[in-house]
This record gives structure tokens, sequence and C-alpha cells, in this order.
């Protein structure tokens, strides 16, 4: 029999994790509300996935533009390489074998992919850290409530912290071993169809790659010839680009990206010189693969996110110059912290750290916090992977404490960071691990300082985390004393309007025959998948407003506070007939007209 050596069990550890990750987003997931955006990615999925079969059928007709517009205009807003795949899931799982409900059907690759963090943070921690830290990173991501609930839901930014993490863990990898810069660059060009937040990856590896192709081309003229030119041609984009930038601003620098605009004409000109560049020094292995992973996600990425978007194929520079400008122009929502309504910039620089430490749970977010801050001041010979792992932990935090980017959304925008921040917990807690088992005199003491240290510190987050659940954005840690020390604080209560799943199976008990329901933030696209998966019985309609209902059920948010004192004067009551209460601070609120 082979002996089961120590590759076999890193090999089944990171199978295990995976299929424990995905059975248990997949397991209780049947109680998680539709986010007013999920109900949107919900439509444009089937849209997509009509034009699919469109194209199977008639192939000649599909590839018109009027047919691509009519199918992938809803919600061009976003990439469509997700959508794409809840509506190929959907129509596979549920509507030919009808193995599950359609909400489940839409999610499944969501599950999948959130899956493969774990799996990704054990292996790039294990050979940086040990498999200590790489193991408590990888079982401690989906312990923090806000993480595991939007790892359930049909959106993109779970996907996009996992796809962020695969960049960074092949970029790592392709330093010493050949041909992965080509995944490399495939990978982030999967990324960016997945989110724009992936299209500030190049900002943060680029001077990883530079540097280690510098100290690599150390002794060679030609290989430092070749660095040389090349942080001239990325040196020379840059200028050009920031001048335009600042002298058309970003609305008219992005409106004036036309297909024979000088930015085009500067991206052909980079891609010609880097490819001409890496010719050069394709004979020095070593500073070839770091110049090679950056040529990679110059080339790659800007195909892979043409290719996999049917919406650009016959204008792919206007339509992707409006998708920028969408993003960079984005509108600000209001926004409730600390007691004040944030409604415009400049918002508060300190927000982000604040709103992760009043939503991770302490026994998580105090070992993340010595974790960065072990790593940064600890000296090793792992110096420059250290630092892409500090770097990364960091950049989505910094890009979105920016005082005039918009603060909305609780955490997910800087889901990125949260799982290297994951991973230098684990750093901490391996350190404190060793610490410990110095301490036992006995070979058994020193074996159990790991696992009494994981349960000691993972399991107040599990039971946070089932306690919260499927509230997932009304999770708030020790240091904000829950749900009520928030409210107290002044913070937002929930984001989105899942929330009012809580208040479902009374509406179902107690509403009249074809009674009319306002469920307030809820949207229409939202209303009706709650009854197509049963969790609203099917005669009961959805009302515009107050005035035109029978039943509002009122989400509790600082900003919107006049719905209620509609519902007030529309029922002539300020007595609620039920609610959801999280730790007793209430959440969702029911009113009956009399």
């Amino acid at each position: 029999m082979k002996p089961f050596d120590q590759f076999d069990k890193d090999k089944a550890t990171v199978w295990l994790i995976f299929i424990a990750a995905f059975a248990a987003l997949f397991l209780t997931e049947t109680s998680v509300g539709f986010v007013q955006d999920e109900s949107v990615y919900f439509y444009a999925a089937e849209r997509y996935t009509q034009w699919l079969r469109l194209l199977l059928n008639s192939p000649a007709l599909a590839l018109r533009d009027d047919a691509i517009v009519a199918a992938f205009d809803y919600n061009h807003e976003h990439p469509a390489l997700m959508k794409l795949s809840f509506g190929i899931s959907h129509f596979l799982f549920t509507e030919k074998l009808g193995w599950l409900r359609p909400a489940a059907g839409f999610r499944l690759p969501a599950f999948a992919i959130a899956a493969c963090i774990p799996p990704l943070l054990y292996q790039l921690g294990r050979p940086l850290f040990g498999r200590t830290a790489a193991l408590f990173a990888a079982l401690s991501f989906f312990l923090v409530p806000r993480q595991f609930f939007h790892a359930q839901l049909a959106c993109f930014d779970i996907p996009v912290a996992a796809l962020w993490l695969w960049v960074v863990y092949l970029f790592w990898r392709a330093q010493t071993e050949p041909k992965l810069w080509i995944l490399c660059g495939f990978a982030f060009g999967v990324s960016i169809a997945t989110k724009h937040n992936a299209l500030f990856l190049p900002f943060v590896l680029t001077p990883f790659a530079l540097w280690r192709a510098w100290v690599a081309s150390a002794g060679n003229s030609s290989s430092r010839r070749a660095v040389i030119q090349f942080i001239a041609l990325l040196a020379g984009a840059a200028l050009f680009l920031s001048t335009m930038w600042a002298a058309l601003g970003s609305e008219q620098f992005v409106a004036r990206f036309t297909l024979l605009s000088p930015q085009t004409f500067l991206m052909l000109g980079a891609w010609a010189g880097a490819a001409a560049i890496l010719l050069n020094v394709r004979s020095s292995p070593e500073t070839f693969r770091p110049l090679a992973t950056l040529g990679a996600m110059m080339f790659l990425g800007p195909v892979v996110f043409y290719l996999h978007w049917p919406y650009l194929w016959h204008a792919p520079v206007d339509r992707t110059a409006w998708y920028l400008q969408f993003h960079a122009t984005h509108v600000h929502y209001p926004w409730f912290y600390l007691g004040k309504l944030l409604r415009e910039p400049p918002f508060p620089l300190e927000y982000v750290w604040v709103k992760t430490a009043l939503t991770v749970p302490t026994s998580l977010f105090v070992p993340m916090i010595l974790g960065l801050v072990t790593v940064l001041i600890t000296k090793t010979t792992r110096r420059w992977e250290v630092f892409l792992i500090a770097a990364n932990a960091l950049a989505s935090i910094i890009l979105i404490s920016h005082p005039q980017v918009p603060h909305f959304g609780g955490v997910k925008h800087w889901f990125p960071s949260m799982t290297f921040l994951s991973l230098l917990a684990g750093v901490s807690v391996s350190r404190a691990a060793n610490a410990i088992a110095e301490l036992g005199s006995q070979p058994w003491q020193k074996r159990m300082a790991a696992p009494a240290l994981f349960v000691v510190l993972l399991l107040p987050a599990a039971i946070a985390t089932a306690h919260i659940h499927p509230y997932g954005t009304s999770a708030y840690s020790e240091l904000a004393s829950g749900a009520p020390g928030a409210a107290t604080l002044g913070m937002q209560r929930q984001f989105w309007s899942n929330n009012v799943t809580g208040i479902l199976p009374w509406i179902n008990s107690h509403a009249p025959p074809n009674a009319r329901l306002w469920l307030d933030k809820v949207t229409g696209l939202a209303f009706h998948h709650y009854q197509r998966n049963g969790m609203l019985r099917p005669d009961i309609r959805s009302a515009g407003s107050a005035a035109d209902s029978d039943l509002a059920a009122y989400q509790y948010h600082q900003e919107f506070r006049e719905h209620e004192y509609s519902i007030w004067q529309a029922y002539g009551t300020e007595i609620p007939v039920t609610g959801l209460y999280v730790d007793e601070t209430p959440q969702v609120v029911v009113y009956q007209r009399r």
C-alpha cells in the first residue's frame, strides 16, 4: 500500500476544505433572502441564457448587434461572466434536470467559486507560513458572518475576491515555475470579467514584478537593459494617461476613449513594445518570468474581457468606455455611520477600519492586525513574498478608504483584502501556538497547543455566524456589542433587503386572500422570486406603496425613515403587528391596515 505521505495529506486537506465550504454554503442557502442586486442578476442571467440558446439555434441572427443588445443591454454596467454562469446553471439544474429550486440553480456557481477561497488560502499559505497558519486562514474565512452571507448570493463580491486571490497565487508561483505567467494573465482576464475591482490588481502587482526582474537582471547587461526598457514603457504610458486624465477630467477622458483615440493607440503601442522586450529577454528565465506576468496581464486581460462579453463585440471601445465611466462616477448612496448619515464625500478616512473592526468577530480581527504588524516587522528570507501578501491585504482597504470613493454596501467592497487578512491572522495564530507549545512539558501538550488555540479563536466566530444566519448584513462583532450595540452607536442596521425573509412566514399565515403587500426596499423582481421559490404565497399581490396596500413591511434604514411615517399615515396606526428583531433590535416591522 502506498504510504499516506505529506503531499497526500496536503492534497486531501485541499479537497476536504473545498467540499466542506461548498456543502456549508449549499445546505444553508434556502433561508437567505434575495437582495436587490441579486434579483437583477437573476433576471439578467435568464436573458443572457436565452441569447445562448438563440446562438445555438440561429447563430447568424444571434451574432447581430441588435440581438446582442436586446439580451445584454440589461445590467450592462457589470461584465457578463458571472451572470452567464448563473443562467447556465439555472437552465441546467433547475429547468432541465429539476434538481434545484430556482434560487439555488442561480446561486450554484457562486458557491463553487466561493468554496475555492479556503483551498487557495491553504495552498498559498502553507509554503509561505506553514500548515498551521494556512489551515487557520482556510477555516476562519467563512466564519466571518458577513463573508459567509455574501458567499451564498448570486453576486460578484465574493467571486472577485476569490479570483483576486487566484491571480496573486499564480503571480507568486509564476516567478519560479515556467509558463504559469500565461495562466496568470488568463486569470486576470477572468477576474476583470467578474467585477471592476480587479482592474486595480496591476497597480498592486507591478512593483513586485519589476523589483523581481531588476534583482534577477543584476550582472546581465542585456537583461538589465530590457528591464529598464520595460519600466520606461510603463512609466511613459502612465505619464501620458495621467496627463490626459488631469487635462480632461475623468468624465471627458473616458468619454473621448474611441477607436481612433490616443488612448487606443497607446494601448496598442504598449502591447507591441512589451512583446518586443519580452522576446529579447526570454533567454533569461529569472528576468523573463516577472515581466512576462505583467505582459500576459496587459494582453490576455483585455482579450478575455472582450471575448467573454458579447455586448462589446460590435462596439468594444465605446461600450467599454461607458462601462468605465459608469464606475468612475458612481452615485453615492446614503449610509448611516456612527450616528451620521453619509450622503456625499468627503467620507471619513477611518471608515473602513472601523467598519471592519465592528463587523469581524473580535477573535479573528485581533489576530489579523497582529499578523499584519508581525509580517511587516519580522525579518525573513521570504521578504518580498511577505510584502506581497501584506500589500494585497491593504490594497482594497486603502482604495475604499479614499474620502471621494462611495462608502456603501457594508464591507463587501474590500473582500479582496479580507482573504489576505485571514492569511495574516493565521500567521499570528501559528506564532502564538508555537509559543504555547514551548511552555508544555509533555509531547501531547505540545501537540495540542494549536488545536486548542483554534477552538478558542474559531468557536466564538462560528457561534456568531450560526446565530446571525441568515441575516448576515446585520452582523456586528463583540467590539460593537452585537446588533444592539451597533444600533446604539448609530450604525447601519442592515444592507439591501434580505432580512424580509424573517417576516414572510407570518405574512403567509395571517395575510387575507389576495392581500396587497408592500415590502419596503424589495424590488418587484425579488418579490416575484419569493413567490417563485415558495417563500411567499402566490395569491399575495405586490403593492407599489403603503397607500395602496393592506400590509406593509418597513425595513429599518435611517435614510428612509419617512417610509415608516407614510405607513403610519396611510394605516392610521403606529403599532406594528409583528417584526423581525435580531437580539431585540428591530430590523423589519410589519403593519396591517385596520
